[in-house]
């Protein structure tokens, strides 16, 4: 059975809050980073909040292109303001974890870090043997941190994109 488990981190030359609040905005429906490939539509409780769910879309082709939309729900399952926020895909396209970490650098910069661990659901599981499901994610999760570097002032700096 195919499953993933990759690993995206990224220097950001911004203050922890700042990263942290800009994350919080995209998966609360911002579409401000992570735009074309994916968006969130948050639930009514929160995803800054355990117990929140969040409805992700996957727009193989961009937002508004065309081609299979891959949607997935996920809920939060442990919130450290400020620093981490984990959650497990409940149902949809993909089950199993995400794990979003915001970490201080001593010279005031973030390292941002999300971990994808789910295997592909549905449908999914036969457009996993078409496609390379995992090097599509880390290079969409890799150019959304370089787009909110640059929305942040900074330039990002990739310390590891993919498994």
């Amino acid at each position: 059975m195919t499953s993933y488990d990759i690993i995206n981190e990224a220097v950001l030359d911004a203050d922890p809050d700042q990263v942290w609040a800009a994350l919080i905005a995209e998966l609360n429906g911002a579409r401000a980073f992570w735009v074309p490939a994916n968006t969130f539509q948050p639930g009514t409780t929160p995803p800054e909040q355990a117990g929140g769910e969040t409805v992700v879309t996957v727009h193989t082709k961009g937002v508004d292109k065309g081609g299979p939309k891959l949607r997935f729900t996920s809920r939060t399952v442990a919130v450290e303001p400020g620093r981490r926020l984990a959650g497990e895909y409940v149902s949809g396209a993909f089950l199993g974890t995400s794990e979003f970490l915001v970490e201080p650098l001593p010279d005031g910069g973030t390292l941002l870090s999300m971990r994808f661990a789910a295997r592909p659901n549905g449908f999914v599981k036969q457009l996993a043997k078409l496609a390379d499901i995992g090097a599509e994610h880390a290079k969409a999760t890799s150019a959304a941190f370089a787009k909110l570097a640059s929305l942040l002032g900074s330039t990002p700096s990739v310390v590891r994109s993919g498994r």
